[in-house]
């Protein structure tokens, strides 16, 4: 028996209202104008008022998907320059082509931000009594230590700044674990070096990691790889912290 048929005789069985005989009767006319008799495969015909709403609901939610994937955030490149006094200059919008890119940077992978504010209040008291960028600082410490106030290297430098134990003292750090004095300790070291480096960020961070003596003896930033390596790394995540 013919699909419309066949649904017809169902219909009236069932003492269906006048709508569903219409639909009925909807499905014979399509039956004969295709010039074929469909099997019946047990299914009810789609009402041929549902087959709009089905497709405005699916086109809202195409376009749901495409509004999330142009709100996520875009990764942003950093550029540098060195100008004729031997400044380096280091931005994520450029004005000039005199820029190069610095850092490629990469998006952000979700699900793997790390618990790093937790120590934001002393990052923020040890930027404003030693003058230092709370991002700048705040880098420092996810490049150091990852936010790991007990992490301690492979060369024995402990806390969340890895201070070296000689220069505990120095830094008046008492408890290299203790997250408020390393950061203290941290903050008070890589403040005299942006003032020994006449302000040069990438200088100052390249003193840190290598010593200052390394960046005197090359007139910049040492050609060692994990120095070199450091100081992009600082200079990602004080952008990142800086424009988030």
């Amino acid at each position: 028996m013919p699909l419309a048929q066949r649904y017809f005789f169902s219909c009236h069985k069932e003492k269906k209202t006048l709508q569903i005989h219409k639909l009925c009767r909807y499905h014979r006319k399509r039956n004969e104008g295709q010039g074929s008799r469909v099997p019946f495969d047990g299914k009810k015909p789609m009402h041929p008022l549902i087959r709009p709403n089905l497709i405005r609901k699916r086109s809202i939610w195409i376009a749901g998907c495409l509004l999330l994937l142009l709100a996520m955030p875009a990764a942003a490149d950093i550029y540098m320059f060195i100008d004729s006094q031997g400044v380096m200059h280091f931005t994520n919008v450029p004005t000039s082509s005199d820029y190069h890119v610095y850092i490629k940077e990469r998006p952000r992978r979700q699900g793997t931000q790390m618990d790093a504010n937790r120590f934001d209040r002393y990052i923020d008291e040890a930027a404003i009594l030693h003058g230092v960028d709370f991002p700048l600082l705040k880098a420092v410490i996810r490049a150091e230590s990852a936010f790991d106030p007990k992490a301690v290297s492979k060369k024995g430098a402990l806390g969340l700044m890895q201070i070296m134990p000689e220069n505990l003292d120095a830094f008046r750090v008492y408890d290299p674990f203790d997250p408020w004095q390393n950061i203290m300790g941290g903050a008070r070291y890589l403040k005299a070096l942006i003032q020994r480096f006449d302000g040069q960020v990438p200088l100052a961070l390249a003193a840190y990691n290598a010593g200052p003596r390394a960046v005197d003896s090359h007139r910049g930033i040492p050609p060692i790889a994990e120095t070199q390596a450091y100081v992009k790394k600082v200079m990602k995540f004080f952008y990142l912290y800086k424009n988030g």
